[in-house]
């Protein structure tokens, strides 16, 4: 008994007739992706990095958006976690988009603390 993977991504928006032609579609889209994340890398737009939201840059915004994106994107079609039943989904998915989350805030909370510390000298949270 053989199951049948669905042939489209972003909901149906694109369909394709073979697997052969969703994983090059697939990897179409991971890689245009990439390639604006590292056109940004190089690029640096002055409107990017001058301008903060919660104490980083947009820029780093960005990149941490379109890594989660990627990481979420590749579960989703590459392990064909769309195919399996909704809990499933959730639980491995999900899980891993929170645990992203949750590193990223706390590498950035450290990194902004080890930043005063060289900045202006010892600092210390008042609680």
């Amino acid at each position: 008994m053989a199951h049948e993977h669905k042939l489209e991504i972003f909901r149906g928006l694109l369909k394709f007739k073979s697997n052969v032609t969703k994983i090059w579609g697939v990897l179409i889209v991971l890689s245009i992706v990439t390639a604006i994340e590292v056109w940004l890398g190089i690029v640096k737009p002055e409107s990017l990095t001058e301008n903060t939201f919660i104490r980083m840059k947009l820029l780093n915004w960005i990149f941490i958006i379109l890594t989660i994106f990627k990481a979420y994107y590749i579960t989703w079609d590459f392990m064909h976690m769309r195919d399996e039943v909704k809990g499933l989904r959730r639980a491995v998915v999900w899980t891993g988009v929170f645990l992203i989350l949750y590193l990223v805030f706390i590498l950035l909370t450290e990194g902004d603390y080890i930043f005063n510390v060289y900045d202006t000298g010892f600092q210390s949270w008042d609680f």
